[in-house]
């Protein structure tokens, strides 16, 4: 296969994109690829926006609208990620972060704790034993915009409940969330799209999202499978490789950015996206909620980690209504009661499906 100009979305799977290994890949210098253009960016990010001005009884200007879609283009092209601030309401960032010191409190392994503390590093899975979370994890806001984008339904790879708590959240080294998942899962290709929810106020200060500008181009990186930095384990990017890619992304000078916003913001950004964040040494926490929404024909073929942690149903999400996070709707909770057995087990042999 040779790569001459642009090569995005369904069509570099079809016409056997790196992630199939083809026998041979040729890319022309000035060639780009990507899980998705800028153009099918702008589409998902303008019904996001579209819906936010019905929802305020406000009709979005045609002229406006363009010059978004414009600008949407050239950023999620260039810069790898979409940030929203503001998407959910007060009321609703509230009801999910009344919940967050329930699960906090459980004791499952499923709540990793910070390397030498009491506090929760990351909850994995609230979406299948918190009723707030289940909810969130079938949000039209979200769940929408996304499966426009994959073009086909989708399944949930990974829900987290991030806690940078204050003082003692610790650092998430540099790496992508892809290169994980294809080494450990086996995941096919980077049809999948992060999302994070701020549930309390981003700053400077606390220990917010890390992101070098445009790294999703460079395809999946070479990484080394840390065991003992934090009490989770991450496939990593050395300080070498970090440096090159800081540089070409600019330096000083915007080789780093990090978006910052009120609780109820929101990020979109793609699973090839170099991020980390530092230690949290203020005295303000930072929660944040993260779903990895996966293509259902993407889904992964082996079962290396635990199922809390890389989910096996493949089951295509079903939206509940907008006002979902405010109003009582019934959502099924296959965990409440515990997790089961076979949700622990692990194996190397790659699945049939």
């Amino acid at each position: 296969m040779v790569i001459i100009g642009g090569s995005f979305g369904a069509g570099n799977y079809a016409m056997c994109g790196r992630a199939y290994s083809p026998r041979f890949l040729f890319s022309w210098p000035n060639s780009k690829i990507s899980v998705m253009g800028g153009e099918i960016a702008a589409k998902v990010l303008s019904a996001v926006k579209e819906n936010q001005y019905k929802k305020s009884g406000k009709k979005w200007a045609e002229e406006s609208k363009v010059k978004f879609n414009n600008e949407i283009v050239d950023q999620f092209d260039k810069e790898g990620y979409l940030f929203f601030p503001n998407l959910f309401s007060k009321e609703e960032v509230q009801n999910l972060s009344a919940e967050v010191p329930k699960l906090y409190d459980i004791r499952e392994e499923y709540n990793y704790r910070e390397k030498g503390s009491d506090l929760v590093r990351t909850n994995f899975a609230a979406h299948l034993y918190s009723k707030p979370f289940a909810k969130l994890a079938r949000h039209p806001r979200m769940i929408n915009p996304v499966e426009d984008l994959l073009k086909e339904k989708l399944y949930m790879h990974q829900f987290k409940i991030n806690g940078k708590m204050a003082f003692e959240g610790d650092v998430w080294q540099w790496h992508q969330d892809y290169g994980t998942w294809f080494n450990d899962d086996l995941m096919p290709t980077s049809r999948a799209m992060n999302v994070a929810i701020f549930l309390d106020d981003v700053t400077e200060f606390n220990g917010p999202l890390l992101f070098i500008p445009g790294s999703h181009k460079k395809g999946v990186i070479e990484a080394n499978h840390d065991l003992t930095t934090t009490s989770y384990p991450l496939w990593t990017i050395n300080n070498k490789l970090i440096t090159e890619l800081v540089d070409r992304a600019g330096g000083q000078e915007g080789g780093i950015v990090s978006p910052k916003g009120k609780a109820g913001s929101m990020i979109v950004f793609h699973s090839c996206l170099v991020h980390a964040s530092s230690n949290n040494l203020s005295p303000f926490n930072r929660v944040s909620v993260y779903l990895s929404l996966c293509a259902v024909s993407n889904h992964i073929k082996r079962y290396k980690r635990k199922e809390y942690i890389a989910h096996r149903d493949f089951t295509p999400i079903e939206c509940l209504p907008d006002d979902c996070l405010i109003k009582d709707y019934q959502v099924d909770l296959p965990w409440e009661k515990g997790v089961p057995q076979s949700a622990f087990q692990t194996s190397l042999d790659e699945i049939q499906v």
